[in-house]
């Protein structure tokens, strides 16, 4: 298969040559053969320019997994504008900020997140005299906004070529390595390399025979590139539901037939108690496992008892996103997340940048990438993304075993990973900074046999006589308000005073201490 130069391309190709095939279907029934889905794209592309788009432009997307996120997507990129996939369970000042700090002049949304964008929307418009249009699927459109029947109305028109390889396609919203959560540039280079990577892997990870269940979120890099990527690469049958539910799943991997089932780790905890779960697992060949570490445990837990085999990488959003995958290890080692896929470089550094090499490689050291699947730097200068070298830094810290296979150690970034997103704990603490009667916030993360980890928060009351309480349910209300439910602390803790070093910073290895010794149940 020869190479395309833009993701949208892939379903051209598909459509001119599997055409009565069908490529997407939602669980409740709706979908499009390849042929279908290549006319949509192409209106959406047109109709994109009626409504003020043209190429470059950013167009935010805030919807569910549904076939219109897909249309949409592909349909922007097709006109070489540029998606801004975003949470559909942000809050209307999330939205408002990505949509300011994107400069996007378009947001598509569906009935269960119109109400937030409609928020989030006249809030940047008080500041910003930018065109800014709303188009909504699935519901009636307010006087001022436009139908995704409306944009679709547009005679589809053959593609332009994508000059440009280096343009960007996506902006995709992630903590980065510092402070507030800024915007990865993935380049429609980057797109198209990461899907080409992955597709040397032997045994594939996808067939063109292949189901391949859609569950996970399709704004998040793994639904969108390592899965709808991966399915318009090689022509399989992508199955798409709104979200996990453990019988549900089941029900929709039985009744469709799912062969491939990517998830993210808590699935296995969900999964864990489920009757006959063998049985329901019958027409799965492969479970692959993505977006935080997988246990060793787990997965030999779960292949006995189902006889599917899982495999789990290592990937991030700034390279789009696989790095390493466990179907590239011949005998990996327990807890590997395996090798680098072909056409990616990965080395270890110490606190210097200089490499390890020889026996030091049993040592951790920061895990640096290269390849042309890394992204551009972060909006919108392109700051901090790879050195002169092509290098860059992921402020993951691993070790390498004899095989050459990756373990994951520890995370250089103060990152908290819930259900497979990130959250920035500094994001959160300087939301609660903002509730009155709050003096000083630490958040970190614990350990959570569901989600992974969790997040949990510590306050200290300006007024040492506060009423405690009142405090902690004003700061719960405050947090439900201004963020997305993953972010929201499921923990939190009224206390006299944080623990600082002789500069002052709060030591949140004590924190984290404390934590492990209260799931140990040392303490209460």
């Amino acid at each position: 298969m020869s190479v395309v130069a833009d993701v949208a391309a892939l379903v051209g190709t598909a459509a001119a040559e599997a055409g009565d095939r069908l490529a997407v279907v939602e669980a409740g029934g709706r979908g499009m053969t390849w042929s279908e889905l290549d006319v949509e794209v192409s209106r959406v592309a047109s109709g994109l320019g009626p409504a003020g788009i043209v190429a470059g432009h950013r167009v935010l997307l805030a919807l569910g997994n549904r076939l219109e996120f897909v249309t949409t997507y592909l349909g922007v990129l097709r006109a070489q504008a540029v998606a801004v996939p975003v949470n559909p369970g942000s809050t209307p000042n999330e939205l408002a900020r990505m949509l300011a700090d994107s400069g996007s002049r378009l947001v598509v949304a569906d009935p269960d997140t119109i109400g937030p964008v409609r928020a989030a929307v006249a809030e940047v418009r008080q500041d910003d005299d930018r065109p800014l249009r709303v188009v909504l699927v699935g519901g009636e459109p307010a006087p001022d906004e436009q139908s995704y029947d409306d944009l679709r109305t547009a005679e589809p028109r053959d593609p332009l070529p994508l000059r440009d390889p280096e343009a960007l396609a996506v902006l995709l919203y992630t903590s980065g390595t510092s402070g507030r959560p800024r915007a990865v540039m993935l380049t429609h280079r980057a797109l198209v390399a990461n899907l080409e990577q992955v597709a040397t892997v032997e045994p594939p990870m996808i067939h063109s025979d292949d189901v391949v269940l859609g569950v996970l979120p399709l704004f998040h890099v793994y639904g969108l590139n390592a899965v709808l990527g991966g399915v318009l690469r090689h022509r399989a049958k992508l199955v798409l539901a709104e979200r996990f539910d453990p019988e549900g799943t089941l029900d929709l991997i039985e009744d469709e037939a799912c062969s491939v089932v990517p998830v993210a780790p808590p699935v296995f905890a969900h999964w864990r108690g489920v009757d006959a779960l063998e049985e329901r697992l019958g027409p799965v060949r492969l479970v692959l496992s993505g977006s935080a570490p997988l246990s060793a445990e787990v997965i030999d837990e779960f292949t006995a008892r189902t006889g599917v085999p899982v495999h789990q990488g290592y990937g991030l959003t700034e390279a789009a996103p696989v790095v390493t995958t466990t179907l590239r290890s011949e005998g990996s080692e327990p807890g590997s997340v395996g090798s680098p896929l072909d056409g990616i470089e990965l080395r270890l550094v110490d606190d210097d940048r200089v490499q390890l090499t020889g026996a030091d490689l049993s040592d951790p050291g920061e895990i640096e990438i290269r390849g042309a699947n890394l992204f551009s730097g972060y909006w919108p200068d392109g700051v901090d993304g790879p050195d002169e070298d092509g290098w860059w830094p992921t402020g993951d810290v691993g070790v390498l075993d004899a095989a050459g296979d990756l373990h994951l150690v520890d995370r250089v970034k103060d990152l908290v990973i819930v259900s497979g997103f990130n959250v920035y704990p500094t994001e959160v603490e300087s939301v609660i900074c903002d509730v009155p009667g709050v003096r000083e916030v630490a958040v970190i993360g614990a350990d959570d046999v569901v989600t992974g980890e969790t997040v949990v928060a510590f306050v200290v009351p300006a007024d040492a006589g506060a009423d405690r309480d009142a405090l902690a349910a004003a700061v719960t209300a405050w947090c439900a308000d201004r963020l997305a439910r993953f972010k929201q602390p499921t923990r939190l803790e009224v206390v006299d005073e944080l623990p600082h070093s002789v500069t002052g910073k709060v030591q949140k290895g004590r924190l984290r201490g404390q934590e492990r010794r209260r799931a140990l149940g040392l303490i209460e």
